[in-house]
């Protein structure tokens, strides 16, 4: 510690004995870092504040019709890229900087300095946003941050103005490309129908219904062809003069009585269709049978009656003239109803023979018509999707999706913001100081003298014997207090130097 304490103490030494040089030291750095701030251009900035209201009537009102914009997002995401390269380039050609640059390079050195030096910054919570800008110039400083609101409020009302118009020319595209696929799949599904016309279904009836109701056909006209032979048969056996064996209940049927005839085979016709739905017990099909039983009883009763009283002159009567008439037309009746029948088969067996292809047709059919569905689905999806983007591209150009209020408006600085010049004056003060002691510190360690017998000891390892102290003349004396007046003025005038800077300064603020 006392090694330390000596070791200060000769440092001290050392300074005082080279004080002149270190005060013309002090001066000199004094005088150049305070002419040096005192050059420094001042440093003027401005601040714009601006609210964006993004709470729009609009929303709750479109909700559902459309796609809302997330106007907050979109306001958020251009706040952040309000700075980007396009951006303050055309800031700068919006305030003529760029006709300071000559060259690329004095042109990228602007942007960069221009791009440091601004300033954005937002809140969560309220969205007031903040742009800030700082230069020599205080008009040049206005003139930026009006240049950047008038984009920022530009590019936001812009919103998505071009991905809107990117989605409506995508759905305009596949619009068009559906469109094509619609009339491609039409014009398969009506080749196809061309094609294949007998076995589509009809009037939607499919296979199996055809083929129930030609075998339904086939059995009708069978029955009524039964029945138009055995009338046909009786009519013959009339005109022939043979008696119908009338106690037979198994001869009812050769009986002519057109009337009866035409009831019971109505009856007949009408059983036959009851028992494809209902069984024998049915009272339906129970009062059928006995409605034609009572038919037949009284054909069969009639036919007696007419055998009990001949006409003896039969072959000469108009009623001989009526049978043979009637006999033609049943002849003619059988053979229709046996070109029917005929017909009927020929539809029954065709129908039989296409229930091989018939599947896969319906098949091929079905999976045209899902393909045409699917495309027309899709296509009228994206006629509503058309519609839905052109009023979204509107709704977010709309400038009543949002409000923007300048609370602070952009003007012309009239105090500069820096640089700070008295804490630089302060700052060169002391870096003054500590300049001249060190250069004092400097000297005194490039020209080392002995300032006590100690250091004499360790420096040549010698014993000291003693030491000649130094007599001082009254003239010697009267110039060393002249000396130590001289730096204590040159001292003071500095401290005195730095007063009237710092009162300069603050006047002029």
């Amino acid at each position: 510690m006392e090694e330390l304490i000596e070791q200060l103490l000769s440092s001290l030494k050392g300074i005082w004995k080279y004080r002149w040089h270190g005060v013309v030291a002090a001066w000199l750095v004094a005088l150049v870092g305070w002419a040096r701030v005192a050059s420094m251009p001042d440093d003027y900035q401005t601040t714009a504040r601006i609210f964006v209201d993004t709470q729009s009537i609009l929303k709750p009102l479109l909700s559902g019709m459309t796609s809302i914009p997330n106007i907050e997002q979109q306001v958020s995401i251009m706040s952040r890229t309000l700075l980007s390269r396009p951006n303050v380039e055309r800031v700068m050609r919006m305030v003529d900087l760029d006709l300071d640059g000559k060259t690329t390079r004095d042109h990228e050195q602007q942007l960069d300095e221009l791009m440091s030096k601004i300033k954005i910054t937002g809140t969560n919570t309220y969205d007031i946003y903040s742009i800030a800008y700082n230069n020599k110039n205080p008009k040049l400083v206005r003139d930026v941050v009006q240049s950047l609101l008038t984009i920022f409020v530009e590019s936001s009302f812009k919103g998505k103005q071009g991905d809107s118009k990117k989605a409506i020319d995508f759905i305009e595209e596949q619009i068009k490309n559906y469109e094509d696929k619609l009339s491609a799949a039409e014009n398969l599904v009506k080749d196809f129908k061309i094609k294949n016309n007998l076995l589509l279904p009809r009037q939607g009836i499919d296979y199996g219904s055809q083929l129930l109701m030609a075998s339904d056909s086939l059995n009708n006209a069978k029955l009524e062809l039964t029945e138009a032979e055995q009338s046909r048969n009786a009519i013959k056996n009339q005109v022939s003069g043979d008696e119908p064996l009338l106690d037979m209940e198994s001869s009812v049927s050769a009986i002519d009585n057109p009337e009866i005839d035409g009831r019971i085979a109505a009856l007949n016709k009408n059983l036959d269709t009851l028992r494809m739905q209902y069984t024998e017990l049915h009272p339906d099909i129970i009062a059928a049978k006995r409605l034609v039983a009572q038919l037949e009883a009284r054909k069969l009763e009639e036919a007696q009656t007419r055998s009990a009283n001949p006409d003896p002159g039969k072959n000469y009567s108009p009623m001989l003239q009526q049978l043979k008439v009637a006999l033609t037309e049943a002849d003619a009746r059988v053979a229709a109803i046996t070109a029917r029948v005929r017909e009927y088969g020929l539809r029954y067996e065709r129908l039989l023979a296409q229930s091989n292809a018939v599947p896969e047709v319906e098949s091929q059919l079905a999976q045209l018509n899902r393909d045409y569905l699917i495309n027309k689905d899709n296509y009228d999806k994206l006629l509503a999707r058309r519609e839905v983007a052109k009023l979204s591209g509107e709704l977010s150009s709309a400038t009543e999706m949002m409000t923007f209020k300048i609370i602070d408006p952009p003007t012309v600085p009239f105090r500069p913001i820096g640089p700070n010049r008295p804490l630089l004056f302060s700052a060169v003060l002391a870096g003054a100081l500590l300049a001249g002691a060190a250069a004092a510190l400097l000297i005194s360690q490039i020209r080392p003298t002995f300032l006590s017998p100690s250091q004499l000891r360790e420096a040549s390892g010698l014993p000291v014997l003693g030491t000649v102290s130094m007599n001082w003349t009254a003239a010697e004396k009267v110039k060393r207090k002249r000396g130590q007046y001289g730096f204590a003025a040159c001292a003071a005038s500095l401290f005195v130097l730095y007063g009237g800077v710092m009162a300069a300064v603050l006047l002029r603020v």
